[in-house]
C-alpha cells in the first residue's frame, strides 16, 4: 500500500494543481488563486515530509530557515515583477497584433503550453549547465547547492543573479516566438509546481515519469557532492535535453544523504548575497569523491 501511495503522490499532486490552476485562470484573480494553490501544495508537502519522509536525517534543522525564506521572498518578488511585465506585454500585443511572432495560436492551449515548456526548457538547461561549468556563474549557483538537506523551504534558495540569468536565457525565447500571455503564465505556474515537488523531502516513486519530468528522485542526484553525479539532471521541468546531451543520471542505488558543496558558504542571507562578489569559486558542484 505504501509503495502505491508513493507512486501516486507526484502525478496526483501535480495534476490536481494543474486542474485547479486551469479553473483559476478563468476567474477574475488568477494570480491570487495561483498563490493559494501553490501555498496549499506547500502545506501538504510540509505535512508529508513528516509522515513519509524520504530522508529522516533531513528533518533536523540546518540553521538556514531564515536565509531560505529571505531568498524565497526576494526571488518571488523578482518573479512577480517579471509576471507584471508579461501582463504588460500581453496588453501591448493586443494593441499591436504585428508584435506577435510565428506562434501557433490556432493550436489548443494545452498543445501550446507543451510546446512552450519544450522551448523554454532549452534556455533553462543552458543556464543551469553554464551555472555548473562556468566558474563566474557557479559562484552564484553555489548558494543553492550549499544546502545540506532538501525540503520545500529551500526550493527558492537561489542568489538573485542566478535567478535573473536563468530567466534571461529562457523567457526571451517565448517572447521572440510570439507566445501569448496565457502561455507565459502557464509555464510559470507549472515550473513553480514542479520546482517545489522536486525539492521536497517526501518518498515519491516516479518510475517511467523520470524519463520525461524533473522529479525528486532525479534531483537528489543533482545535489550530490560528487562532481560526476552533481553535474547531471539539469532539467528544470523536462529531462529532454539531459537525455539528448547525455547528462541524465538515475543509477539503481540510493542517492547520497550527505549533500552540499565542498566550499565554504556564508551562514547569513546577506552574507550569501555578498559572497559571490567577493571571492572565487571552483567550477563544478564539488571535488571528486
Amino acid at each position: 500500500m505504501k509503495r502505491l501511495i508513493c507512486s501516486l503522490l507526484w502525478p496526483g499532486l501535480l495534476t490536481t494543481c494543474i486542474v485547479l490552476n486551469a479553473l483559476a485562470m478563468t476567474g477574475p484573480h488568477p494570480f491570487l488563486y495561483f498563490n493559494i494553490i501553490y501555498f496549499s501544495l506547500a502545506a501538504i508537502l510540509f505535512v508529508l515530509e513528516r509522515v513519509i519522509a524520504f530522508e529522516s536525517a533531513w528533518l533536523k534543522s540546518d540553521g538556514q530557515i531564515g536565509a531560505d525564506i529571505a531568498h524565497t521572498i526576494l526571488n518571488k518578488g523578482i518573479i512577480q515583477i517579471i509576471a507584471a511585465a508579461i501582463a504588460a506585454m500581453g496588453i501591448a500585443q493586443a494593441v499591436d497584433p504585428t508584435a506577435a511572432g510565428p506562434w501557433p495560436d490556432a493550436w489548443p492551449l494545452a498543445a501550446q503550453v507543451i510546446l512552450a515548456l519544450v522551448i523554454v526548457e532549452a534556455g533553462f538547461y543552458a543556464a543551469h549547465r553554464l551555472a555548473h561549468e562556468w566558474p563566474r556563474l557557479w559562484r552564484f549557483h553555489a548558494v543553492h547547492h550549499s544546502v545540506t538537506k532538501l525540503w520545500i523551504v529551500n526550493t527558492c534558495r537561489f542568489h538573485f543573479v542566478d535567478t535573473l540569468a536563468s530567466v534571461a536565457l529562457s523567457q526571451p525565447l517565448l517572447y521572440l516566438a510570439g507566445a501569448p500571455k496565457a502561455v507565459f503564465l502557464w509555464v510559470a505556474a507549472i515550473t513553480a509546481f514542479i520546482g517545489i515537488l522536486t525539492h521536497c523531502n517526501v518518498d515519491m516513486r516516479t518510475g517511467p515519469l523520470n524519463l520525461i519530468f524533473n522529479t525528486p528522485q532525479l534531483h537528489r542526484w543533482h545535489h550530490s557532492r560528487v562532481t560526476r553525479e552533481g553535474n547531471t539532471n539539469y532539467g528544470e521541468n523536462l529531462m529532454l535535453f539531459d537525455l539528448l546531451f547525455s547528462t541524465f543520471l538515475f543509477p539503481a542505488r540510493r542517492p547520497p544523504d550527505n549533500i552540499g558543496i565542498n566550499e565554504q558558504m556564508a551562514a547569513t542571507f546577506f552574507g550569501q548575497l555578498r559572497q559571490p562578489f567577493t571571492r572565487q569559486h571552483r567550477a563544478g558542484v564539488a571535488t571528486e569523491a
